[in-house]
């Protein structure tokens, strides 16, 4: 096979994401899993071919795509364990119990239906940053292995489902699940069948259309449903997924939704009970009650970039045992394997719910409620976005104003703070404001807008 351009869109911070026969096709994912396995043979034992996990969720296309993608990985050697359709995290679970060299999982994640990617890890490690760079260079050079691997399957959900079980409590909750119609969907049923309590399923039919709502459970929109069953059922919370399982949105019994800072605020609880001053990590868009609430439990906060890939890869550097996003990522590297499982994270909530002893309403109503803008998008070209962000940092750095640089711009002010930066997956800015008062977010917002007048950018509406 010849080197292959990949389309430069495609390649994110943390994973490969395009639109399928646009800027990513059948020809693309071949040559992607030629390369792979080209990257991995250098890490595996000399004379032992490469062991590459391989899974996929529920959109149309990710059959013929995976399709592809595994024959680009025989053909250049190494040996492929195919689990089928199901949640990213069962993937990685695949790779950690099969002793895999690798695994990649084909997905679109919460993007809209005519996207998808690929999500991989290699040697133990998410492959993000640099290693889709190299990976990019050797498709484009055609520097490929050859070989001729073996393909064989395995039905790891049982064992995945059981290992999910070992963090079940006894306490019998009434709970709505929401599972999009996304990938996550026959491993639920197959879990909660199993929890004492009472359990509602919806939209647990893979389907990638996703009849009901799309995937993501950031948007408030996309949890109407949920919300309504909620209260309608009087369930003790509701917990819904994106697309591939990764991604946790929460409920509580009178409806209200618990963005991801907040839950992980709550988890802390348990986590530094019983680890005493260990370093819970933080998206750079969570607000300030997350990281006051970790210190104020005794441990040590530490904010750090938007990514899944990247903030696994901090917890491993650094030895944290839970880490969160406001997307909904929330990673255990307590008493669980350091990757992002929802699933996994709502039977952590369960548990802690029962050892409160006290509603997930009441639990979170301890928590401060600052005044917030939602997450803004607004688009900028790929090439000009993360210029902005400097131009802006460079702009508050001459004025002498407090912030952080970590991943964009995170203003700090006795009001609040701002945030602006650039997404690593979209051609878009991305403006947050919280303060501790309306009149305070009024003023945050202004600061805000008068950073963004440049000569090529519309301040957002907020």
């Amino acid at each position: 096979m010849s080197g292959r351009t990949l389309d430069a869109t495609v390649l994110g911070a943390y994973d490969i994401r395009g639109i399928v026969g646009e800027t990513l096709t059948g020809a693309d994912m071949e040559a992607i899993g030629r390369g792979f396995a080209t990257v991995a043979r250098t890490r595996a034992p000399v004379g032992k071919a490469p062991l590459i996990c391989v899974g996929r969720d529920g959109r149309l296309d990710s059959p013929v795509l995976e399709e592809h993608l595994v024959e680009g990985l025989v053909a250049s050697g190494a040996d492929v364990l195919r689990i089928g359709l199901g949640p990213t995290p069962m993937l990685y679970f695949a790779v950690h119990e099969r002793r895999a060299t690798g695994g990649m999982m084909v997905t679109g994640s919460h993007n809209p239906p005519a996207y998808n990617g690929i999500k991989m890890v290699l040697g133990g490690k998410p492959f993000h940053g640099e290693d889709i760079g190299t990976l990019a260079r050797t498709v484009a050079a055609g520097a490929f292995a050859e070989g001729a691997g073996r393909v064989t399957q395995d039905d790891i959900a049982p064992a995945y489902v059981a290992r999910l079980l070992r963090e079940a409590c006894d306490d019998a909750f009434t709970v709505a699940w929401d599972a999009g119609n996304g990938a996550a969907g026959a491993v639920l049923a197959a879990l909660v069948e199993r929890l004492p309590g009472r359990h509602i399923l919806l939209n647990a039919t893979v389907d990638g259309t996703f009849p009901a709502h799309h995937p993501d459970p950031t948007v408030a929109g996309n949890l109407a449903q949920l919300m309504e069953t909620v209260r309608a059922e009087r369930c003790d919370l509701g917990v819904a997924f994106d697309g591939d399982g990764d991604r946790i949105g929460v409920v509580d019994g009178t409806g209200e939704i618990l963005w991801g800072d907040r839950i992980v605020a709550l988890l802390a609880r348990e986590v530094l009970r019983e680890m005493p001053g260990a370093t819970v990590i933080g998206d750079v868009k969570a607000s300030r009650v997350l990281f006051d609430e970790i210190a104020r439990l005794g441990g040590e906060p530490l904010m750090w970039c938007t990514g899944h890939s990247l903030i696994k890869a901090k917890m491993a550097e650094v030895g944290a045992p839970l880490a969160g996003e406001m997307s909904g990522h929330i990673f255990f590297a307590d008493r669980y394997y350091g990757f992002d499982d929802a699933l996994y994270a709502a039977l952590r909530l369960l548990r802690l719910i029962a050892g409160e002893g006290r509603s997930l309403a009441a639990l979170g109503a301890e928590l401060p409620r600052p005044a917030s803008t939602p997450e803004i998008r607004f688009p900028c070209p790929h090439g000009r976005k993360f210029q902005v962000a400097d131009e802006v940092g460079a702009r508050l750095k001459a004025a002498g104003l407090p912030f952080s640089g970590i991943d964009g711009v995170r203003a700090e002010s006795a009001d609040g703070w701002w945030l602006l930066r650039a997404s690593n997956t979209q051609p878009m800015l991305v403006a947050r404001c919280e303060a501790g008062d309306a009149a305070a977010l009024a003023r945050l917002k202004a600061e805000l807008a008068a950073q963004l007048r440049l000569s090529d950018v519309t301040p957002p509406e907020f």
